[in-house]
């Protein structure tokens, strides 16, 4: 009598939940997230040389990329190197100045055209330190009408087309050094790719070689994954994510480095800048790119270990008869 309650009690208590493929799936993914985690943190000195290199091989790049963009911004705007400077006759009135500006902005290949008088260039070798005695010993304002003039087209061509202007006595445009300096930021754009392709790739072999030893040291809890069937996903996901630590902390530490690089030279610059009478500060990784940074960085971490794990895997794949 016992035993049938006992069968019929059994039947009438609800079924143990079971879980869906894809909980599983996520269950596997957190506990290889927080295992991969204290691997990582059960090696300091090993963990700390691996990422010390990675974060070396990745700020290398990044610094020179942000070299190359504050050299460009602190020596203008490409806008900026392209203005062509018109200066006006003598005799040449406010009147006959903004007519030509009218003239002027009807062109299709001109973008713009700013009238500049003779009180604000006055004024803008003021506050460039000219000393007062001198500009009073010139005898009034012997500045002419200034208008500058930004192309949108061919430069050499509107440059030729100003110059016939019977209004201009000088036609100011250095193209040479403007060529110059983009040659010279598109030579180290290129630097900076090539270094970031080389070191990305080192970054890349530390991790695989990093996590090459991992699975060395676990071949035979690999083995009998194999055995029991489990896939090669599931096997190779706490790597991936190994990499992955390893990767993300490789990227913040890059952004630190060059963040004291930066603090260390901020001092020294603003120095040098105001001398010549600029407030030039450095700029370094606005939040969405370092975020940016850190990512990739974790790309990289992934694709490193990714790459080892799965070479690893397809070698020791026992074969089926």
């Amino acid at each position: 009598m016992n035993e049938r309650a006992e069968v019929a009690s059994a039947d009438r208590a609800p079924p143990r939940p079971r879980r869906s493929g894809l909980g599983t799936w996520f269950d596997h993914h957190v506990y290889s997230f927080v295992a991969s985690l204290g691997r990582v943190l059960r090696k300091p000195w090993a963990t700390a040389l691996t990422v010390g290199v990675m974060a070396v091989a990745l700020a290398l790049p990044l610094g020179l990329w942000l070299v190359l963009g504050n050299v460009e911004r602190f020596s203008g705007s490409v806008q900026q190197s392209r203005e062509i400077s018109v200066f006006l006759k003598q005799d040449v009135d406010a009147a006959r100045a903004n007519a030509l500006v009218e003239l002027l902005r009807a062109r299709r290949n001109v973008g713009k055209v700013e009238l500049r008088t003779p009180e604000q260039g006055l004024q803008s070798l003021r506050d460039k330190g000219v000393p007062a005695a001198a500009l009073d010993a010139a005898g009034g304002n012997p500045l002419p009408y200034v208008l500058v003039v930004t192309p949108a087209g061919d430069e050499a061509l509107l440059v030729a087309g100003l110059e016939q202007l019977p209004e201009a006595e000088l036609v100011q445009h250095d193209t040479q050094w403007r060529e110059r300096l983009d040659g010279w930021l598109r030579f180290g754009g290129r630097v900076a790719w090539v270094l970031a392709f080389l070191l990305g790739l080192g970054a890349l072999l530390v991790v695989g070689n990093t996590v090459r030893l991992d699975i060395q040291s676990r071949r035979e809890e690999i083995g009998v994954l194999q055995l029991l069937g489990a896939t090669d996903g599931f096997i190779r996901r706490p790597f991936l994510y190994l990499g992955a630590w390893y990767g993300i902390a490789a990227g913040a530490i890059a952004l630190g480095l060059l963040a004291a690089a930066a603090h260390a030279l901020r001092a020294p610059l603003a120095e040098l800048a105001a001398s010549y009478g600029s407030h030039f500060e450095l700029s370094g990784f606005t939040p969405p790119l370092a975020l940016a940074v850190l990512a990739g960085a974790t790309v990289l971490g992934w694709l490193g270990a990714g790459v080892v794990t799965g070479h690893y895997l397809r070698q020791t794949r026992p074969t089926e008869t």
